[in-house]
């Protein structure tokens, strides 16, 4: 894990500044030892505490697709919060993005696709303080007349029209992305019947 060190120039550390933003009581030291210490540079996160190390926040990714079946419906998997969303999952290391999306679309509904244009990349919070960095393709899908078959992963697997999205339990940012995949020009040639 990389460690980045903020250090403060010992110009803007007076006195006053260290009183303000109580960082000698943060610390537990007095004044006198937060003025002493405010003459030489220090190690100090953002937040302004002193001697602690910025440790940059790590969000796991999550790389999903948007697929549509040979009608133009979405394939949405319900998951374990009774959300609907797009299938996908967790970028491995070493792994592509796109190489990631198509796995685990195969794994997610046995439909074979291969990842086109990057849709969109937001920040989510499925449950109070987890965030996950979500990538959202549009996929072409080499499948598209085959019905969808549901893993283990998902409690259901479904196929919506795009009317249908707007009024789903699901989080926003997949919704923009369909969306975006729907209005996108690549869109119109999304699956091929091999």
């Amino acid at each position: 894990m990389e460690v980045t060190t903020v250090r403060s120039p010992p110009a803007i550390r007076t006195v006053t500044d260290c009183q303000t933003r109580k960082w000698g009581k943060q610390m537990g030291q007095s004044l006198l030892s937060c003025y002493v210490r405010a003459a030489a540079p220090c190690r100090r996160t953002v937040k302004g505490t002193m001697d602690q190390p910025y440790i940059p926040p790590r969000h796991p990714v999550s790389v999903k697709g948007v697929v549509l079946d040979a009608q133009d419906r979405v394939l949405l998997l319900r998951n374990e919060r009774d959300e609907w969303e797009l299938p996908g999952g967790r970028l491995e290391i070493g792994e592509d993005p796109e190489r990631c999306v198509e796995r685990e679309v195969s794994e997610e509904s046995g439909w074979q696709v291969e990842a086109g244009p990057l849709l969109s990349v937001w920040v989510y919070e499925p449950i109070p303080g987890r965030h996950v960095l979500i990538v959202t393709y549009g996929c072409r899908n080499r499948s598209a007349d085959n019905t969808p078959v549901l893993s283990e992963e998902h409690n259901d697997i479904a196929l919506f029209g795009r009317d249908e999205i707007p009024g789903l339990v699901m989080p926003q940012g997949y919704k923009e992305s369909i969306a975006a995949w729907f209005q996108h020009p690549d869109q119109v040639t999304a699956f091929s019947r091999d």
